[in-house]
């Protein structure tokens, strides 16, 4: 029989992935790299994803196999593969249900920091938005103009850095959870996160990836703190994720 000290350790992990913390119930946290999938959406995609083995896209879950049988892994949410940071896991379907609950009542706390360019006028703002959000074919656009969707965020400055390039370090706090929610946020405040492909400065970008070797989409899932129930029982869950190195690299 495979125990949770058993499960962990033995996960067949993606290229950089780390398993930051589990508890006795099965929810664990892993730390995500950039450019590493969230899931594979293909079989060929495998190699580069958060685990390197089958998705089922119906179940939501990792499954592969092990001396002791076949292994399952639920996940519970999901991070743009150019973002880093935290995401959440279970090693049970009933204790992952249990999670997603308590996301679609919009009780799971997430913390994000991004590298930005440019400062904001105010050290800390709640930042209110309606978004228009677009799947074609597997791609997400989200749009900040004629959208109804609520998007809101708390924002507080960090710090910022004056020399090449202005740029500024922000704490970012979803209370909705919409796709490309704070890269749009960001840079409908003129406050592109540094190395969005998508809705940043492409001309900075380049000059900055150009200066500093750096390239990357700087926006990283720093912590994750939610409660949850369980058979009658109440439980908390928290997991941190280290600010990846390049992010101070620029300060």
């Amino acid at each position: 029989m495979t125990t949770a000290d058993d499960f962990w350790p033995a996960l067949p992990l993606g290229p950089g992935v780390k398993v930051l913390a589990h508890d006795a119930n099965g929810v664990g946290a892993l730390d995500k790299p950039a450019g590493v999938l969230s899931h594979p959406n293909e079989a060929k995609d495998a190699a580069r994803s958060l685990l390197t083995c089958r998705y089922d896209h119906e179940a939501e879950c990792f499954v592969w196999t092990t001396a002791g049988g076949e292994s399952r892994l639920w996940l519970l949410n999901r991070l743009d593969g150019a973002t880093s940071g935290v995401i959440l896991v279970a090693a049970d379907a009933t204790v992952a249900r249990a999670i997603k609950q308590q996301f679609a009542k919009k009780q799971i706390r997430k913390v994000y920091q991004a590298l930005v360019f440019g400062k904001p006028a105010e050290r800390s703002q709640h930042w209110q938005d309606r978004l228009a959000v677009q799947k074609t074919g597997g791609m997400v656009r989200t749009s900040a103009t004629r959208g109804h969707v609520p998007a809101n965020t708390q924002m507080q400055f960090l710090k910022s850095a004056q020399g090449a390039f202005s740029t500024s370090l922000l704490q970012l706090e979803p209370h909705t959870g919409r796709s490309h929610q704070l890269r749009v946020q960001c840079a409908k405040r003129r406050l592109p996160i540094v190395g969005d492909q998508t809705y940043g400065d492409f001309a900075l970008n380049r000059a900055f990836a150009k200066a500093t070797g750096l390239k990357r989409l700087f926006l990283h899932s720093l912590e994750t703190g939610f409660d949850y129930e369980l058979g009658g029982k109440k439980f908390s869950f928290r997991a941190a994720a280290p600010l990846p190195a390049e992010f101070t690299r620029t300060y």
